[in-house]
C-alpha cells in the first residue's frame, strides 16, 4: 500500500501503479471489457431486461461501441417503481448489508452489497481514495461522518482499516469528547462534513483548546457537500499550518464515496479527480440533451457502476453538475487516464431560476464567504412558491459578534455582490450569530415558506 505522494518524501507514488499510470485509451479499453461481462450478467435479470427494452435494446447491447451511450438513463422514479430492492441481480440470500440514500427528495432508496461488494471492491476503492490525498498507512483516523443504513461512515471504516490506519469510529456528535481526544490522541486524519469539522473548532475554542496549536490533524477527507474554496480556506485556517482539506465525493447509489477526491495535484485548482474509472464510469453530459459536454463546460454527472454485484447501476443520473477540467487529462500526478473535474457546483433539483437568471446554492455560498463579517456555515435561501421561474429570492445570514461593522454594512455588502455576479437584485436578511439553523452533515439551503421567518432579522 503506497501513497500518491508521500508526505514525507515528496516522492510521487501509487496504491495500483499497474493501473494509474494506465493511457486514456486503456482505460476506456478496460471499460468495454467490463461493460461486456456486465451485460450479460445483467441479461439473465427481468428488471435489467424490461429496463433496457424500454430504448429498443438488450442488456448485452452494452458491449457495442456505442452501446453505453443509446443506454437508457436511470432515475429515482425507476428504482422506486421496482420493488423495496430494485434491480437486485443477485439472490437476497447473498446480500451481506443495504445501505440507503438519505431520503432527502423522498423515500430512501435501498441498494444491496454482496460479501465481495463488502470485502474487495469496496476495499480497492476506498484505499486508491486515501492514497491519493496522501494518508498513509498507520495514521490515527478520527471517523466523523454517519453510520447506520447511509453508507458515509461504513465506507471510511472500511477503507481505513483496509488501508492500515488506526481508526476512532466516533461519528459526528459528542463534540465536547471529540475536540479533546483530537488533542489527546493527536489524530492525523479526519473524515467527516465540513460543517461539522467547522462545529469542532468551535467547541474546541470553547474548551480553550486551540485546534491550530494543540492539534495534530494533517488532512481532512471532507464530503457530504460540497465546500467552496473561501470555506475551506476558513477550516484551514483554523487548524494546524500544514492541514489539507481534500473534498471526497460519491454516493450510496455509487457504492460509497468512490467516485472523486482532490489529491495534492489538483488542490490547489479546486478540483478532484476520477480515480476509480476502472471500476466505474463517469459520464459528464448536458442535462438538456444527455450528450458529453467538453473541457471547460458544466454537466451532470452519470455514473454506471461496472463491478458491483449486488446493485449496479447503468447511467444512473446523480443530478450533480460539475465542471469538466480545462485540462481534464493532464494531471502532473501521472494519472493521465483518469479525468479531472472541479468541484460539485450545485443539483439540477436545487438549481434556481430568479427572473430568468440561473442561480446555484454554491454561487451563493461563495459570495458569502468572500465576506469577513459574515459566519461562513450559517446562512439560507428562502423562496416562495416553485423553485423555477422566481421572481424574488431571500439570503438569510447571520453577522459574527465580534464584528465591528453593522449588520446594514453586512447586507449591502451582500447586495453588491450577488449583483455583480449574478446581476441580480435581492433580499438580505441578517440575523445574530446563532440564530440560524446549524447541521452535522448536509444543509439544506434552499427553504420554502409561506408564513415568514421563524427568526425574525435585525434588519
Amino acid at each position: 500500500m503506497i501513497t500518491a505522494k508521500d508526505r514525507s518524501t515528496g516522492q510521487k507514488v501509487f496504491y495500483h501503479p499497474e493501473i494509474e499510470t494506465l493511457s486514456r485509451d486503456d482505460i476506456i479499453s478496460l471499460q468495454k471489457k467490463l461493460l461486456l461481462r456486465m451485460g450479460k450478467r445483467l441479461s439473465k435479470n427481468k428488471a435489467w431486461i424490461d429496463h433496457f427494452a424500454s430504448a429498443g435494446m438488450s442488456p448485452e447491447d452494452l458491449a457495442a461501441d456505442d452501446g453505453l451511450e443509446n443506454a437508457p438513463t436511470l432515475e429515482k422514479k425507476d428504482l422506486r417503481a421496482q420493488s423495496d430492492f430494485p434491480f437486485l441481480t443477485v439472490d437476497s440470500k447473498m446480500v451481506q448489508r443495504y445501505v440507503a440514500t438519505s431520503g432527502t427528495t423522498g423515500a430512501p432508496v435501498l441498494f444491496g452489497m454482496s460479501p465481495d461488494d463488502l470485502t474487495k471492491l469496496l476495499p480497492f476503492q476506498m484505499g486508491r481514495m486515501l492514497s491519493a490525498c496522501g494518508v498513509k498507512p498507520g495514521d490515527r483516523a478520527y471517523q466523523g461522518y454517519g453510520y447506520g443504513l447511509w453508507i458515509g461512515g461504513l465506507a471510511l471504516d472500511i477503507g481505513f482499516q483496509s488501508y492500515g490506519c488506526q481508526t476512532f469510529p466516533i461519528g459526528p456528535g459528542r463534540g465536547e469528547l471529540v475536540v479533546r481526544w483530537l488533542k489527546d490522541h493527536q489524530y492525523d486524519v479526519a473524515s467527516l462534513s465540513p460543517l461539522w469539522l467547522m462545529r469542532l473548532i468551535q467547541v474546541a475554542h470553547d474548551a480553550g483548546i486551540d485546534p491550530a496549536k494543540e492539534w495534530n490533524l494533517k488532512i481532512g477527507v471532507i464530503g457530504g457537500q460540497s465546500v467552496s474554496k473561501g470555506f475551506r480556506e476558513q477550516l484551514e485556517n483554523a487548524l494546524p499550518p500544514d492541514f489539507k482539506a481534500h473534498n471526497i465525493y460519491g454516493a450510496s447509489e455509487a457504492g460509497g464515496p468512490v467516485l472523486a477526491i482532490s489529491t495534492p495535484y489538483t488542490y490547489d485548482a479546486d478540483e478532484m479527480q476520477l480515480i476509480n474509472e476502472d471500476t466505474i464510469i463517469t459520464e459528464i453530459l448536458d442535462p438538456d440533451t444527455m450528450k458529453p459536454v467538453s473541457p471547460g463546460e458544466v454537466g451532470e454527472i452519470v455514473i454506471t457502476t461496472l463491478c458491483k454485484q449486488a446493485s449496479p447501476l447503468v447511467r444512473w443520473r446523480t443530478r450533480d453538475l460539475v465542471r469538466l477540467s480545462p485540462n481534464a487529462y493532464d494531471c502532473p500526478s501521472g494519472r493521465v487516464g483518469f479525468p479531472r473535474i472541479g468541484r460539485i457546483i450545485g443539483r439540477t433539483d436545487d438549481m434556481l431560476k430568479v427572473r430568468g437568471v440561473i442561480v446555484f446554492p454554491s454561487q451563493v455560498e461563495d459570495i458569502i464567504t468572500s465576506c469577513p463579517q459574515a459566519v461562513k456555515d450559517a446562512w439560507q435561501i428562502y423562496i416562495d412558491g416553485e423553485q423555477t421561474g422566481l421572481d424574488q429570492m431571500t439570503i438569510a445570514v447571520e453577522c459574527r459578534r465580534e464584528c465591528a461593522q453593522s449588520s446594514h454594512d453586512l447586507v449591502e455588502a451582500i447586495k453588491r455582490r450577488i449583483h455583480d455576479r449574478l446581476g441580480l437584485k435581492c433580499f438580505v436578511e441578517c440575523h445574530e450569530e446563532g440564530a440560524l439553523p446549524r447541521y452535522d452533515a448536509k444543509a439544506k439551503r434552499v427553504i420554502q415558506r409561506k408564513d415568514g421567518l421563524v427568526v425574525p432579522p435585525l434588519n
